[in-house]
């Protein structure tokens, strides 16, 4: 038992995943208060585009094994092939992003020239609360807009600070990436920490707990890790609302943390990706920012794209212990959700990344445009 009253295995920081919810009085005086605010100040005719066709939700699949197989597997060919995404479990009170949902593991186990296929929720503590209630608890991004997403904001904190619900273990979702790293395969969000999970010889799939480094990751972890094929070592970030909004870490092969270097950039950006080279460490401080007074003002997402500030990329040797060998490099206005590769060419470093001019949150999550000239990729 640590001194925060959470149970680690040992196994570098593997933290089991026991929070604790309360459904009282308390708990159904919130969901009244809950059930007018959207009754009175949410457009319910508003359509849920990322809940229907390709993206419906699906119900988890234990191992079924036998797939047909059209042509034929090679014997030697052997593993499974993994795969996270957004799966809402239950159905939202109101809004809904494309980034909300539960993560869901898909697995293709292939062994003997024949396939198996299973998918499970990877049980993050937010999660296992909603199961515990049986609906949707948690605020949205779906809900962070005008002013009904100040009042969402402001329910949210209520649920949390009266015990309702239990955010100890944070309430990401884990279901952007994965990473294999020292023995673990990781579920990531990059608003979380890493949920470590077990592959089974037949491809079963099962939530292990959250990885906490042996309690030296205090801070959000990026879901697009780095791992040098060379090295064995795992470079990752995290970013947040209040400063330091950037913090970078290096992770041994042996899965040691080594300690943060925090990054000063000047707003509270959402940076989604970064890169490494063999030498060095990409940071793109990116003007899509955290704005929480202009999202009731302008009745905008939490998140909004400002296009009168340039965007820079930072340079730092990767085993810096300090933020003062950053070298910044201003360039045109953009946003980019994910780099392709980097590498280094004598005394230059070449960033082959996906460029975003002026995106809005909206046209992944909200109405669909009849043109979306704004969120066309360019590499």
């Amino acid at each position: 038992m640590g001194d925060d009253g959470k149970k680690n295995s040992g196994d570098g920081g593997l933290v089991k995943v026991e929070p604790k919810p309360s459904n009282g009085f308390t708990s159904k005086v919130i969901d009244l208060l809950e059930k007018l605010v959207v009754k009175f100040m949410y457009d319910s005719s508003l359509p849920h585009h990322y809940l229907t066709g390709n993206f419906a939700p699906v119900t988890e699949t234990p191992p079924t094994k036998d797939l047909p197989v059209k042509g034929h597997l090679p014997d030697c060919l052997n593993g499974e092939f993994v795969r996270v995404g957004p799966n809402p479990k239950f159905a939202p009170v109101a809004g809904y992003h494309w980034f909300d949902g539960d993560g869901m593991i898909h697995g293709l186990r292939i062994k003997d020239g024949k396939s198996t296929y299973v998918s499970h929720f990877v049980k993050t503590a937010r999660l296992k609360q909603e199961e515990y209630f049986g609906r949707s608890k948690f605020m949205k991004i779906g809900d962070l807009k005008g002013l009904f997403g100040l009042l969402m904001v402001n329910i949210h904190m209520l649920r949390t600070k009266l015990k309702v619900l239990d955010v100890s273990y944070g309430s990401g979702t884990a279901n952007t990436a994965l990473v294999y790293h020292h023995g673990k395969l990781l579920a990531l969000s990059e608003a979380d920490k890493p949920y470590a999970i077990k592959v089974f010889e037949d491809g079963d799939l099962q939530t292990l707990g959250m990885l906490d480094y042996d309690k030296r990751l205090g801070h959000s972890f990026t879901a697009h890790p780095k791992v040098d094929p060379i090295t064995g070592e795992m470079f990752t970030f995290g970013y947040a609302h209040t400063p330091p909004y950037i913090t970078y870490r290096v992770i041994s092969k042996d899965g040691f943390m080594h300690e943060p270097v925090p990054i000063t950039v000047s707003d509270p950006i959402m940076m989604h990706d970064f890169a490494i080279t063999e030498n060095y460490a990409i940071f793109m401080d990116l003007p899509l920012i955290f704005r929480p007074k202009e999202m009731v003002k302008k009745n905008t997402l939490i998140f909004s794209f400002d296009s009168t500030k340039k965007s820079r990329f930072g340079v730092l040797p990767r085993y810096a212990k300090d933020e003062k060998y950053i070298r910044w490099f201003e360039l045109p206005n953009c946003f980019i959700f994910h780099n392709a590769n980097a590498w280094e060419e004598e005394d230059e470093v070449v960033l082959i990344t996906c460029r975003l001019q002026n995106p809005n949150l909206d046209n992944v999550g909200g109405t669909v445009q009849e043109k979306l000239e704004n969120f066309s990729n360019e590499l």
